[in-house]
C-alpha cells in the first residue's frame, strides 16, 4: 500500500504518511487514492480541492461549517512547515473539546485526515507555507462557523505566542460559548 494510515489520539483524525520514491531527479508519490483511504475508514466523495499561502506566523482557524455543509478534508503542506491542528466539535465524542496538532511539511510530506464534526486551523512555521486540501462539501459562506485559536478550555498548544490572525477570526466564540448557542455536532 502506498500509504501508512496512523490514528491520532483522537482515532478518528488519521495521519497519513505517503511512500515517496525518490531518487536524485527528485520525487514521485500518490496522495490520494480512494480505495485505499476508503479500506481505513476515509469515505465519502473530495469534491473541492483548496490552496492557501501564508506567510510567518499566520494562524488560520479555527474553521468549520455547521450542518448540512459540514465538511471532512486531507490536509497536507506542499511548502514550508505549519502545524496544523484539529478540534473534536462532536458533542457526544469522548474526545469532545480535545484537540490534535502534527507538523505537516514538504519535508515530510504527511497528510492529515479530519472528519466532519472539527474545527481546523493551522499556523506557518516557516518563512512562507503553501497547503493543499480536499473537503467532502461545498463551501457554504453562511454556515462558516468558528472557535477562537486560544481557548482556554481546548488549550491548544501553539508553538507561536502571537499569530496573524484575520479580523474574522479573532472574534470567533470560545468553545463554551458556541455550546450555550447550539452550535456543535
Amino acid at each position: 500500500m502506498p500509504f501508512e494510515f496512523i490514528k491520532t489520539k483522537i482515532p478518528d483524525v488519521i495521519l497519513i504518511k505517503p511512500k515517496v520514491f525518490g531518487d536524485e531527479r527528485g520525487f514521485f508519490m500518490e496522495t490520494y487514492k480512494k480505495e485505499d483511504f476508503e479500506k481505513v475508514g476515509i469515505k465519502g466523495e473530495f469534491i473541492q480541492d483548496n490552496h492557501s499561502k501564508s506567510r510567518y506566523g499566520v494562524l488560520r482557524g479555527l474553521h468549520f461549517q455547521r450542518k448540512p455543509y459540514a465538511q471532512a478534508k486531507i490536509v497536507r503542506c506542499i511548502r514550508g512547515v505549519i502545524f496544523d491542528v484539529a478540534v473534536d466539535l462532536r458533542r457526544n465524542s469522548p474526545t469532545f473539546g480535545k484537540w490534535v496538532g502534527v507538523i505537516l511539511s514538504e519535508y515530510n510530506k504527511y497528510q492529515l485526515y479530519i472528519p466532519r464534526g472539527f474545527a481546523h486551523g493551522f499556523c506557518v512555521l516557516s518563512d512562507v507555507a503553501e497547503v493543499i486540501y480536499k473537503v467532502d462539501n461545498v463551501y457554504a459562506p453562511d454556515y462558516e462557523e468558528g472557535v477562537i485559536w486560544n481557548d482556554r478550555d481546548i488549550g491548544i498548544e501553539w508553538p507561536i505566542d502571537e499569530p496573524i490572525l484575520s479580523e474574522k477570526d479573532k472574534k470567533w466564540p470560545t468553545l463554551k460559548e458556541l455550546v450555550e448557542r447550539g452550535g456543535v455536532f
